[in-house]
């Protein structure tokens, strides 16, 4: 693993001895093991006149508060180890969390549209929820779409931002971030680093200068956990944070809690599950029941592939993999994007972007490869399920058919 270096005073330390360590100094200091918990929504202050001054500072700059943070919505010592963990494992000056990861996306769009930059380019394909925010003009942004290749072309002087997921999500289609960044000039590059985590590549050093996660999914790890965050310059969280503050869109404490406990399994759970994925493509590769694997030079522990079946009947017939959407799991989950993660991006986007109605998308976790293939393969080789049966009468019962297509989008 590269050694990280964070000034010149400091030593340069591994990334896995980040994980474990980054945010955590201190407790040794302060006669802790583990980090405390702090769940105050409101700290007591019998300054008036100081408190006003230090929120003053705070609605002018955006800097963190030293000393208590009056209020919950403004920060949380907690959460706070998670950020300054999160930051350093990306390399990036510092990180601001939130909600979830459409919460953090949001964020952003309204710190550039602040600013009045309002105009957004993007390469597709994106998550289906955050093609949905830009593509529906929700938060009053446009959107530009192109390829890696348009991105300088498509740049206006009103815009604020470009947009890139890498490894894509569900195509697993990768970016030359270096290049795009060199595209951009001038205007921030965001990079969502969802699937690729830190363990696998991290943008700030090849020129990205926000990087965005949904940590309810490897950062978290566990699936027990939702929570956004954002890694970028102190200048940019700054205004973050007052957006978080404004918008209401904080992290729960409990939630960072669990996301820095995550942190410290990261580079473990990435490297383990990677193994098993890179060995199930093996596989899959030379399936004659697949038509086509994806997976990123990168490696990770996402698979996407393309059966010559019907991808529904696959989904049903799985015991040990789960049926669900989301990922970064200790547990292997499948999913199928046209009907649930991306059904929300038209029809014509979606298969121009490489999402086929035949693709399915896995994220590995750590069970046991020969128990995931023996399962992958009983349930490619399922025979075809029951079609879906009319409705039956009242008081009747219905029959178990083949599951219908998600109408609206659920998680990644």
């Amino acid at each position: 693993m590269d050694a990280m270096d964070y000034g010149s005073s400091v030593t340069p330390r591994a990334l896995a001895t980040e994980a474990v360590h980054a945010g955590r100094e201190d407790l040794a200091s302060l006669g802790l093991h583990a980090p405390p918990l702090d769940l105050s929504t409101t700290y007591p202050s019998y300054d008036a006149r100081a408190e006003a001054a230090r929120i003053d500072e705070f609605a002018t700059t955006g800097a963190r508060l030293d000393g208590p943070p009056v209020y919950a919505r403004l920060d949380n010592p907690t959460v706070a180890r998670f950020e300054e963990a999160l930051a350093r494992l990306e390399g990036a000056e510092a990180a601001v969390a939130f909600a979830s990861g459409m919460a953090a996306l949001t964020a952003v769009l309204l710190a550039r549209a602040s600013q009045g930059l309002r105009h957004v380019v993007a390469v597709r394909p994106l998550y289906g929820c955050s093609d949905h925010l830009l593509d529906a003009g929700l938060l009053g942004t446009e959107v530009t779409w192109t390829d890696p290749a348009g991105v300088a072309d498509a740049i206006r002087p009103d815009t604020g931002l470009v947009m890139v997921e890498s490894p894509a999500n569900p195509t697993l289609a990768e970016a030359d971030i270096r290049a795009l960044a060199h595209s951009c000039g001038s205007v921030p590059l965001l990079v969502d680093n969802t699937f690729a985590t830190p363990v696998l590549q991290r943008p700030v050093a090849q020129g990205a200068r926000i990087v965005l996660h949904s940590a309810t999914k490897y950062l978290g790890g566990h699936g027990d956990v939702m929570g956004g965050v954002v890694a970028c310059d102190e200048e940019f969280a700054r205004t973050l944070r007052q957006v978080r503050f404004a918008t209401g869109g904080v992290l729960h404490p409990l939630a960072g809690y669990l996301l820095l406990r995550g942190l410290s399994t990261l580079p473990v759970r990435v490297r383990a599950a990677s193994t098993t994925a890179a060995e199930l493509v093996r596989r899959l590769a030379t399936d004659p029941r697949i038509a086509r694997v994806h997976y990123p030079r990168i490696g990770g522990a996402m698979i996407a592939f393309e059966v010559y079946g019907e991808p529904h009947d696959v989904i049903a017939g799985v015991r040990l993999i789960t049926p669900a959407v989301s990922l970064g799991s200790v547990d292997t989950l499948i999913q199928h994007p046209a009907s649930i993660s991306h059904r929300i991006v038209a029809e014509g986007d979606r298969r121009s972007s490489g999402v086929s109605d035949r693709l399915l998308r896995m994220s590995v976790g750590l069970e046991d490869v020969e128990d995931l293939w023996r399962d992958l393969t009983q349930a490619l080789s399922a025979p075809p399920a029951a079609p879906p049966r009319a409705a039956a009468p009242a008081g009747v019962p219905a029959a178990v058919g083949r599951p219908v297509a998600a109408s609206r989008p659920s998680g990644r």
